[in-house]
C-alpha cells in the first residue's frame, strides 16, 4: 500500500535550528515528534502543580483543511506525569507563528526540560467544515438526552 504524505512547508526559528525536524518514529506511528527548543545552557524545571510554555521553535504552513493537535507523549505521562495542559492543543491552518507547548508537571518532583527533548506529539488531522441548521425539534434517539454515565458503562 502506497501512502501519499501531506506535504506540509514549515521553518525554524533561530533558537529550533539544528533540532530534528518532527517526524514519525515508525510507520504505524500517527504523532510526530516535537521538541524543547532551549539554548543548550538553558533550561525550563516545572515545578509540581505548575505549568510552562515550552518553545518549539518551529512554524508551519498547514494546507487549507487541516489542523495540527498537539498531545502529550504517553511515556511523559506515564514515567513523570506531565502532560500538555491543554490537551489536545489545536494549531489551525492559518496560524504561522511558532509552536508553543503547554506542559503541566502533575507529579510530584520538579521536571526539568532541556533543549531537543521530545516534549510532545502533534498530529496532523482533516477539519470539517460545518453549517448549522436551527430546528425546532431534533430526532430522536434510544439516548436521548442522557449525558455523563448514562450508559450505564465506565
Amino acid at each position: 500500500m502506497s501512502i501519499n504524505p501531506i506535504k506540509i512547508d514549515f521553518l525554524w526559528l533561530e533558537h529550533g535550528k539544528g533540532l530534528s525536524v518532527p517526524a514519525q518514529q515508525s510507520d504505524g506511528a500517527a504523532g510526530l515528534d516535537i521538541c524543547a527548543a532551549l539554548l543548550k545552557s538553558e533550561t525550563i524545571v516545572i515545578e509540581p502543580k505548575k505549568y510552562a510554555f515550552v518553545p518549539s521553535g518551529l512554524c508551519i504552513a498547514l494546507p487549507k483543511g487541516y489542523e495540527a493537535q498537539i498531545r502529550p507523549r504517553s511515556g511523559l505521562a506515564a514515567k513523570y506525569g506531565v502532560t500538555v495542559l491543554n490537551s489536545p492543543g489545536t494549531i489551525d491552518a492559518d496560524y504561522r507563528g511558532e509552536i508553543k507547548v503547554i506542559l503541566i508537571n502533575h507529579g510530584e518532583d520538579d521536571f526539568v526540560v532541556k533543549r531537543g527533548d521530545r516534549i510532545a506529539q502533534m498530529v496532523i488531522a482533516p477539519v470539517s467544515f460545518v453549517e448549522f441548521e436551527l430546528r425546532t425539534k431534533l430526532d430522536g434517539t434510544r439516548r436521548g438526552t442522557g449525558g455523563f454515565g448514562s450508559t450505564g458503562k465506565v
